[in-house]
C-alpha cells in the first residue's frame, strides 16, 4: 500500500549535543507531526503503558493476498488517516497466502494479519503452536465455493456426482468440502478431484478441461466473468448456501503484541471499523483508493469483486442483526467440527482457543445501522 510521506522539521542546532534519555526521546519524537505517518521499518516499540500513551505505536500489518477490491477497508482507513488518528504507524506487507500470514504472526515477524480463520484453527492444532487468536471477523460468511459451468451440466450441488473437480494447492474451500458433501448427501468418491495449478484454475474451467473448480466466490467467479464466460453459464455453489456456517477472513494478532500493546490492537480495530463503514457507504470511492495501490488493476473488475464480497461475505443477515466483528461460539465450534471431516485433530481446539472478543469495540459501535454514519 502507498505510505504517507512527510518531511521532518529541521532539528535545533543543540539537538545533537544534548543527551536525552531514550524514553524522553521517544516522547519527543512522538510529538512531531510526521510521527503518526505510515512509514517504512518501524522503530522499537515503547515498553511501558506510560510511553504508549504518548508515542505513536508502530504496527506491522500483513495481508494474506495481493491487494484487490476486498482490501478496501484497510486501504480506505489508511488513505483517510484513521490509523494515524489512532496514533498508530502502520507498515503493510503482503504474505504468500493465508498459511504464510499466520506463520508471520506466530513467529513475531508481523503483529496483525488478515487471514482465514479456518486455516488458523488447523494451525492451532500443530505441535507447540503459539496462541495466535483472531480478534475481529471481517467475513461473516466464508467465500468457499464450487464454481462450475452450466454448459457442463452443473446447476445444483447434486450435479457434481460423476464430475471432475479441479483443486489448486492449498485451496481453503476443499477443506470444507467433505462436510458439505456429507451434509448434502453426496458421496465423496463419486466426485473426481484433479490437482491443478492455481494460475490455471480459471483457464482450465473456461476451456472445459475440468467441470468445476473450488475457490472463493469473489475471486474465481468474478475472474471467469472477466474472461468472457457469460454469467448465465456460471454456477456458483456457495458453501454458505448449502449448510456451512463457517466464518472467513479475520484479523489475527501475535500473542506477545496483544499482551504488550492491547490499546494498539483496540485502536487498530476502531480504525478498521471506520474504513469498513466508509467502504460500505461509498464502494466506488473505496475502489478509487484501491486502484491507487494496484499495478494494472481494472476498476470495473475490482468494483465487482468488492461488491460480491460485501453482498455475500460481509453484509450477511447475521451482521445486519448483530453487528460486525464478533464470532459466535456455537458457530465457531461447528466450523471446528466440520474441519474434523478433513483434518484429524491431535486435540480439537475450542472456540475460545481461536477467537478473543476482548479487543472488539463496544457492540453499539459495531452495529450495522452505524455503517451509514
Amino acid at each position: 500500500m502507498q505510505r504517507d510521506q512527510h518531511t521532518a522539521p529541521p532539528q535545533p542546532s543543540w539537538y545533537a549535543s544534548v543527551t536525552i534519555r531514550r524514553r524522553t526521546l521517544l516522547k519527543y519524537l512522538a510529538a512531531l507531526p510526521w510521527a503518526a505517518s505510515v512509514t517504512g521499518p518501524s522503530p522499537a516499540r515503547a515498553q511501558t503503558s506510560a510511553d504508549n500513551s504518548a508515542a505513536n505505536i508502530p504496527v506491522r500489518f500483513v495481508l494474506d493476498r495481493p491487494v484487490d477490491g476486498t482490501s478496501a477497508p484497510f486501504i480506505v482507513a489508511t488513505a483517510n488517516g484513521y490509523f494515524r488518528s489512532e496514533a498508530l504507524r502502520i507498515t503493510t506487507d503482503i504474505a504468500k497466502g493465508t498459511t504464510d500470514a499466520i506463520a508471520r504472526v506466530a513467529q513475531g515477524a508481523s503483529d496483525i494479519a488478515l487471514a482465514d480463520i479456518n486455516a488458523l484453527i488447523r494451525f492451532r492444532d500443530t505441535p507447540n503452536a503459539p496462541a495466535v487468536k483472531a480478534v475481529f471477523v471481517l467475513f461473516d460468511a466464508a467465500p468457499y465455493a464450487i464454481i462450475a459451468r452450466k454448459s457442463r451440466g452443473i446447476t445444483t450441488l447434486s450435479d457434481m456426482t460423476g464430475k471432475t473437480l479441479g483443486v489448486a494447492p492449498d485451496d481453503l474451500s476443499i477443506r470444507m468440502w467433505p462436510a458439505i458433501a456429507e451434509r448434502n448427501g453426496i458421496t465423496l468418491s463419486a466426485v473426481k478431484q484433479q490437482a491443478i495449478g492455481a494460475a490455471v484454475r480459471e483457464p482450465m474451467l473456461a476451456a472445459g478441461q475440468v467441470d468445476a473448480v473450488t475457490g472463493f466466490s469473489y475471486l474465481s467467479a468474478v475472474n471467469l466473468r472477466d474472461r468472457g464466460i457469460p454469467a448465465d453459464d456460471l454456477t456458483v455453489l456457495r458453501f454458505a448456501d448449502h449448510g456451512s456456517t463457517a466464518y472467513g477472513a479475520a484479523l489475527i494478532v501475535n500473542p506477545t503484541f496483544a499482551a504488550e500493546q492491547p490499546g494498539a490492537v483496540r485502536a487498530f480495530l476502531r480504525a478498521t471499523m471506520k474504513g469498513l463503514r466508509r467502504t460500505i457507504n461509498d464502494p466506488n470511492a473505496a475502489i478509487d483508493a484501491v486502484m491507487a495501490q494496484m499495478n494494472g488493476g481494472e476498476h470495473a473488475l475490482e468494483s465487482s469483486r468488492l461488491r460480491t464480497a460485501l453482498h455475500d461475505n460481509i453484509l450477511t443477515d447475521n451482521v445486519r442483526r448483530n453487528g460486525f466483528g464478533a464470532a459466535d461460539t456455537t458457530r465457531l465450534n461447528q466450523s471446528i467440527n466440520a474441519l474434523a471431516r478433513d483434518h484429524k485433530f491431535r486435540e480439537k481446539p475450542l472456540a475460545s482457543d481461536v477467537f478473543d472478543p476482548s479487543f472488539l469495540p463496544p457492540a453499539t459501535e459495531r452495529q450495522f445501522d452505524q455503517a451509514a454514519k
